[in-house]
């Protein structure tokens, strides 16, 4: 095993985030067999993987790869990923990972404090956001049913009364509400978005007089969905207003903090996130400003009691035993079965770091994406979308101020898709107000602003080469 991680260590990195390699490159690359009659042993296999798949991976731990909520993962969290891979640990049942079951229900404590949940809260560790919405929805349709209409969903299925059931979140949440609305039975078109204000908040005279019709139309939200970092903007709704709503209204109150839970880690920015601690559920992801690998994420509860919607057994996991010695029952808790020890990384970060210095590297690059953004707002061929509310600055190349919206889009577009394959900078794609924008998500804490200058200098030099082709076109 050390062989085979030493040869691994020596294959990561390179001078670019990317290769600029196309997809029929990288096919190319894969003519061997991937089930040979035999084999041919395992140094050539980790040479090929290093030269065909590392050598052409996007590198999130590059200061100049600032495209999507990929982060960089820090150290511990790695060591935290050998030690889980190679025990091997299944979260299903306490003979199957003795310390680890204990461990995570530490964490899951810990991580409720940090939100400032009551005593009684209670989490599990999943795979990321998508998990954690979807859990945390399905919880809430099971005990709006139960209590509205008087039916175990668990058990008999959702009742034809269902049909009225609704979601409601704003029109910048998650495409994620609508992924967990059809999964759940209800369709996409259950979920209700309302209008965003200036900040790409959720605007709260929108939702009154969305919440105001569906009374009338005779539907039932059962869910009220704020988000803590919006995946374009970082925004962050009114989430004490949307605590009053749902508690007036006796709705689950979900919070998707994915993006932005971490700012729980800040003195400075902690108390962007008042009113979570009044959500019936949070998802947060450790895998964006935890720095940790892919993939590591938890659903918290502010009643742990609420998992009795979703609970079962199995005899071969022995819950009877678990009973019997207060042992945590967290397959119980979980939509897996097997189940990865995903705990361990940001444990063994919180460890080693603290929550003063994890805290200084989430707030290193909000300063950075405020830096980013006055760079933007003084250059001439650029124009700033937004002023920051986490580490997101969506932006435009605009070389010339006569184009018009239709011209803006298919230049950054065409820019856009030059940066994939020059692989000096990999930045995102979005659409603002159907305008095609570009988008600097500035995650890396190594990152600097000579950095996103430099990204900036390539966006430029793309973008000549995209207006020369067009004019040699147009002649």
């Amino acid at each position: 095993m050390e062989s085979a991680v030493e040869a691994v260590l020596d294959a990561i990195g390179d001078d670019d985030p990317f290769t600029g390699a196309t997809p029929e490159d990288l096919a190319d690359k894969f003519d061997d067999p991937v089930v040979p009659e035999e084999g041919v042993g395992l140094d050539v296999a980790i040479d090929e993987v290093a030269e065909r798949v590392l050598a052409n991976s996007v590198d999130p731990s590059h200061p100049r790869c600032a495209a999507h909520l990929q982060c960089p993962p820090m150290i511990p969290g790695l060591a935290a990923e050998a030690m889980l891979s190679a025990t091997n640990q299944s979260l299903d049942s306490f003979d199957q990972a003795p310390s680890a079951t204990v461990l995570e229900q530490q964490v899951i404590d810990a991580l409720g404090h940090l939100f400032d949940l009551p005593a009684a809260a209670d989490g599990v560790f999943t795979s990321g956001g998508t998990q954690s919405n979807f859990q945390a929805l399905l919880l809430a349709r099971d005990r709006y049913c139960d209590r509205q209409f008087g039916r175990d969903v668990q058990q008999a299925g959702l009742p034809r009364k269902a049909k009225s059931l609704r979601v409601v979140c704003s029109e910048a949440a998650h495409f994620t509400a609508k992924q967990a609305a059809h999964y759940l039975g209800l369709g996409e078109n259950a979920v209700v978005t309302v209008e965003t204000d200036d900040g790409h908040r959720m605007d709260l005279d929108a939702l009154d007089e969305t919440l105001s019709a569906l009374e009338r139309q005779g539907r039932e939200p059962f869910a009220i969905v704020g988000t803590a970092g919006t995946t374009d903007f970082g925004s962050i709704d009114p989430l004490p207003e949307l605590a009053e709503r749902a508690a007036e209204r006796d709705v689950w109150f979900h919070v998707d903090a994915a993006y932005g839970g971490a700012l729980a880690l800040s003195d400075e920015h902690g108390a962007r996130l008042a009113g979570i601690e009044r959500a019936d559920s949070v998802a947060v992801d450790f895998h964006k400003l935890f720095y940790q690998p892919i993939s590591c994420g938890a659903l918290l509860l502010r009643d742990g009691d609420e998992f009795r919607w979703m609970a079962r057994n199995a005899a071969y996991l022995n819950p009877e035993a678990h009973d019997e010695t207060d042992v945590p029952n967290l397959v119980a808790k979980s939509v897996q079965t097997t189940r990865r020890f995903d705990a361990l990384k940001p444990y063994l970060a919180f460890r080693a770091l603290g929550r003063n210095r994890l805290g200084a590297l989430v707030e290193s690059t909000l300063d950075l994406a405020d830096d980013a953004a006055s760079l933007l707002d003084e250059a001439d061929d650029f124009q700033l979308v937004n002023d920051p509310a986490l580490n997101a600055v969506v932006f435009r190349y605009r070389p010339c101020k006569g184009l018009d919206d239709e011209a803006i889009s298919e230049l950054n577009a065409a820019v856009r898709e030059t940066l994939v394959y020059d692989g000096r900078a990999v930045v995102a794609r979005t659409d603002v107000e159907d305008v095609t924008s570009l988008k600097l998500t500035l995650l890396n804490p190594t990152a600097t602003l000579d950095d996103v200058a430099e990204t900036l200098d390539t966006i430029r030099e793309c973008g000549s080469a995209v207006e020369t082709a067009q004019y040699e076109v147009s002649a």
